[in-house]
């Protein structure tokens, strides 16, 4: 591992994480203690800041959409799509949310049944509420969170060549200053956003395996014991995975994973109350698009239940911010050639739709059997936990011990991949925007991945997991609001220059020579404003 190639953020990122993960070993209780505090303070006082963010996130995204920027491209004039759209939205599903699909698609309906935020529980309001509630966490506002800062930084590096960095996307808000004090603190809070949210995801498929295994061979347990060799399993698989790259690994990973999903979902669908999925998914898809401004506006000032919000809304704000700027720069990364207005519904529309369909599908089939088993799946979650609701769905059904290792497969892989690429983007965001950053930066981060994820299983299981990621996403937001500012600020001057070079080759010679002076000097300006090129990478990402 050649020193040239590590930068302070590096250096300031690990202390930081080693001394948490000390804190973590020694004074488990400490920590969730503390993060306890700090959570709840957060939740309680910030609650309304990440409402507004996330919905800030959604109009921009509706304005790049239907605004004048549409046209412009991420790349060269030339630049043509590196990836084909299965591949790419296979890559978004994987990197986006895939353990979370898994982890949560039974679990979630049947909790809200239970406990819905406004409607009487297990009446069919509850049900139907629950479904409208489940798509309204994993719809357009993850998406347009994560296609924001993508956009972001594929602007930056595709079409002017920056550094592969969280701070490149800020030159044009505060100059120079990103590449020195400023950037380190970005990219080292990037890295520390990044690290807690992965970890999180993490935590949830090494409780869903261990909890798959337990449900398939009677002779293993589902404790703290057996998380920790899965947590070792997935590591060695994915350190190994990440030796081959992104058009290797990752991009056969992410095909099978979306095979698998889908697989497992027609297994579902064809067994199941079909025609009661479709039309749920009908249905919850109108009731979120009609409730859409007042689910997001509502902060339960007045009445309902503030626990939901806290515990399930806020919780997943939290956790889409935290986790894009790994996301995000994953997304970036395999996005060069597409224009704004093709990125951003290919990023919002499709992942929104699909999840919709997951969700009804699971969600239906596990409210049916649990209200026919009497509450069997919500009592085993209470006892034993949330990581067991799929696990215990699909033992009910043909061949379940096949179907279970169909998804305990599924899940190992949504694992791997997810750990591969927060390595790389771990790694690329502490080597200066290294597009191929060597091998041993990749384990040291892997290694520290895996640490997280433990140290706050043992310390408080996916309550801490789920604390650290709220309070470390909540500094990232505010700075996410100044990339988009910074980004806007080099789309107007951009677009400014694109306008007058059209209009340039329609009008007569003397016209064009003086805009011709005029572009010019608008381009040093604008250029002024750009992160410096990325001389060594340009051709890489």
């Amino acid at each position: 591992m050649k020193s040239k190639t590590i930068t302070p953020v590096f250096w300031v990122s690990i202390s930081l994480i080693l001394v948490f993960l000390i804190w973590g070993t020694f004074f488990p209780a400490n920590v969730e203690y503390v993060l306890g505090i700090i959570d709840g303070f957060i939740s309680n006082t910030f609650g309304w800041f990440y409402m507004l963010v996330t919905t800030g996130f959604i109009l921009v995204a509706l304005f790049l959409i239907f605004g004048p920027y549409g046209k412009i491209k991420l790349g060269k004039p030339d630049d043509k799509p590196e990836y084909s759209y299965f591949t790419w939205f296979a890559f978004l599903f994987t990197a986006g949310m895939g353990v979370g699909l898994v982890f949560y698609g039974v679990t979630e309906p049947v909790t809200h049944y239970y406990s819905p935020p406004s409607a009487e529980p297990e009446t069919v309001a509850a049900a139907e509420q629950s479904m409208q509630y489940t798509l309204f966490h994993w719809g357009f506002h993850p998406w347009s969170t994560y296609a924001v800062l993508a956009l972001a930084l594929a602007y930056f590096k595709f079409r002017h060549r920056a550094p592969a960095l969280i701070s490149s996307a800020f030159a044009p808000l505060i100059g120079d200053r990103a590449k020195g004090g400023w950037g380190i603190a970005i990219d080292t809070l990037a890295v520390f956003a990044t690290v807690f949210g992965i970890a999180t995801s993490l935590g949830l498929g090494a409780t869903q395996i261990t909890a798959g295994l337990n449900f398939t061979f009677d002779g293993i347990p589902n404790n703290f014991t057996v998380n920790l060799i899965v947590i070792i399993i997935i590591t060695a698989l994915f350190m190994l995975s990440a030796t081959t790259g992104i058009n290797r690994g990752i991009r056969y990973l992410s095909w099978t994973n979306v095979v698998l999903a889908i697989g497992l979902m027609v297994f579902v669908f064809i067994l199941g109350s079909s025609t009661q999925m479709i039309e749920s998914f009908t249905t919850t898809l109108g009731n979120y698009l009609q409730n859409l401004p007042s689910m997001t506006f509502s902060t339960n000032a007045f009445e309902g239940n503030r626990g939901f919000l806290n515990d399930w809304t806020l919780f997943y704000w939290a956790w889409w911010i935290g986790w894009s700027p790994f996301v995000g720069t994953f997304i970036a990364r395999v996005s060069r050639g597409r224009t704004i207005r093709e990125f951003v519904i290919g990023v919002t529309a499709v992942p929104v739709i699909f999840s919709a369909f997951w969700f009804s599908v699971f969600g239906i089939a596990g409210l049916e059997m649990d209200i026919s088993q009497g509450g069997m799946i919500h009592q085993l979650m209470n006892e034993v936990g949330e990581e067991v609701a799929l696990f215990a769905f699909l033992e009910s059904s043909p061949m379940a011990s096949i179907v279970i290792g169909v998804a305990v497969l599924l899940i190992s892989c949504f694992f791997i991949t997810s750990a591969d690429s927060g390595t790389f983007v771990l790694s690329m965001l502490t080597t200066g925007g290294k597009l191929n950053p060597n091998m041993g930066i990749k384990v040291i981060w892997g290694l520290i991945l895996a640490a997280i994820a433990t140290v706050l299983l043992w310390s408080g299981g996916l309550s801490a997991l789920e604390m650290a990621m709220l309070i470390a996403a909540f500094p990232f937001a505010i700075l996410m609001i100044l990339m988009t500012i910074s980004l806007f600020k080099a789309l107007i001057s951009e677009h400014k220059i694109l306008t007058l070079e059209a209009r340039q080759r329609r009008y007569d010679p003397e016209f064009r020579e003086n805009q011709k002076k005029e572009i010019r000097k608008m381009k040093e300006g604008f250029k002024k404003t750009l992160p410096d090129t990325d001389e060594e990478n340009k051709d890489n990402f």
